[in-house]
């Protein structure tokens, strides 16, 4: 009868320890799931999403816009286009610009002195521009290549968009052997081309995160239009000759 309890209780012991061992086995099977998995050359490989907005994101990042103007050795004015390129800059600096206005003008180089004379004038037209002059820096960098022309370079910080570079294969797209091949999952660098076209053409990164604040309402003609349902009257713009605006008199 002793036997019999002892058994019992043996087994009851057993029974507990191979739960216990179960449900340890099933927390790190399940926490392996989350972990890279190892390939054929042993090196760790992440494990991506299957949505390309993921695997390449677009980051709101602080970049640079640069405006590089071209200076002879014999002549040390701005031509007119150069000119216009530059108040257009100054435009752009008003809008997005984070920072100062760098003016980076070549120290040793053929067309040095030329290249300070023609930074006064660009001083000149920037603070025509609503500029501050505190806002204008200039410094100078060595010009190391005597083959080239040494330019003036006029640069400042702004909010732009980003990603990361294309180009990563981390697998080969044909077949293989390895048994993630037969998951047909996207490959790696699809949607790369198009989130970086996305991230160049965007006017405001910030629209990417939130959209922008309405525009009021034009007064005038929403006050016509309450007049007029006001007084039952259609709504609609009446034009004194409705093919005016017409292309072509097809239908007429």
């Amino acid at each position: 009868m002793r036997n019999t309890k002892l058994q019992a209780a043996a087994n009851v012991r057993f029974v507990r320890v191979a739960a216990r061992a179960a449900a340890v086995t099933t927390v790190v099977a399940a926490l392996a799931g989350c972990y890279p998995y190892q390939t054929r050359e042993g090196l760790s490989e992440p494990v991506v999403s299957n949505d390309y907005r993921q695997r390449h994101p677009i980051a709101i990042v602080e970049g640079e816009r640069t405006m590089t103007v071209f200076i002879g050795s014999q002549r040390g004015s701005l031509m007119p286009s150069q000119r216009a390129e530059i108040l257009a800059f100054s435009q752009s600096w008003r809008r997005e610009a984070t920072g100062a206005v760098i003016l980076d003008v070549p120290a040793h180089a053929p067309n040095e002195k030329m290249a300070m004379q023609a930074v006064k004038e660009i001083q000149s037209l920037l603070r025509a521009s609503d500029i501050p002059a505190a806002a204008i820096r200039i410094r100078q960098y060595q010009s190391t290549d005597t083959g080239r022309l040494a330019t003036i370079r006029i640069n400042y910080t702004r909010i732009a968009a980003a990603t990361d570079k294309c180009g990563l294969w981390p697998r080969d797209l044909g077949p293989d052997t390895d048994p993630k091949w037969q998951e047909n999952r996207p490959y790696y660098n699809l949607g790369c081309a198009s989130q970086h076209n996305l991230a160049a053409m965007v006017d405001n990164p910030a629209d990417l995160v939130q959209p922008r604040a309405e525009s009021p309402s034009y007064s005038p003609r929403r006050s016509t239009v309450l007049e007029k349902y006001r007084k039952g009257e259609s709504p609609a713009t009446t034009y004194p000759n409705a093919n005016q605006g017409k292309i072509a008199d097809v239908g007429q």
